[in-house]
C-alpha cells in the first residue's frame, strides 16, 4: 500500500512546467476549433431549410457572448498552429528539445501578438468603437 500512496502523492506533487502547459493548451485549443468547426457545419446546413431559417440563426453570432467566444477562437487557432508547428520542430530536431521551455514562451508571445490586435478589433463594436 506504501507503493500506491507514495505513487499518487508523487503524481500530486508533480508540478508541470512549460511542456505540460503547452500540452494542456494544445488540446483545449484543438478541443475549441473542433466544437466551433462542428458547429459551423451544422450552422451552414441550416442552409438548407430555407434562407429565412437561416438568417433566424445568424442572430446568435451577433449577441455578445458569441462574439467573446470569436475572440478566444481566433486566440485558439493561432496558438494551436503555433504550437503545432514547435511540436514538429521537437519531433525533427531533437536537439531543440534542449529549447522547449523557451520555444513555448516564444509560441505563446508570438500567438498573443497577433491576437491582441484581432482581439481588440472584434471587442471594439461590443463596446460602442468602430474603428473599421
Amino acid at each position: 500500500m506504501s507503493a500506491v500512496t507514495a505513487g499518487l502523492r508523487e503524481y500530486l506533487a508533480y508540478r508541470g512546467r512549460e511542456g505540460m502547459w503547452a500540452w494542456i493548451l494544445h488540446r483545449i485549443t484543438g478541443l475549441g476549433v473542433m466544437f466551433f468547426l462542428i458547429w459551423h457545419i451544422l450552422d451552414i446546413f441550416l442552409m438548407a431549410l430555407g434562407a429565412e431559417e437561416f438568417n433566424r440563426f445568424l442572430v446568435i453570432y451577433k449577441a455578445a457572448p458569441f462574439r467573446i467566444l470569436e475572440i478566444f477562437l481566433v486566440f485558439s487557432v493561432i496558438f494551436h498552429a503555433f504550437n503545432g508547428a514547435r511540436v514538429i520542430l521537437l519531433d525533427f530536431v531533437p536537439s531543440a528539445m534542449d529549447y522547449e521551455a523557451e520555444l513555448f514562451w516564444v509560441v505563446l508571445g508570438a500567438a498573443l501578438v497577433i491576437w491582441a490586435p484581432a482581439a481588440l478589433a472584434m471587442l471594439a463594436p461590443l463596446v460602442g468603437i468602430h474603428i473599421l
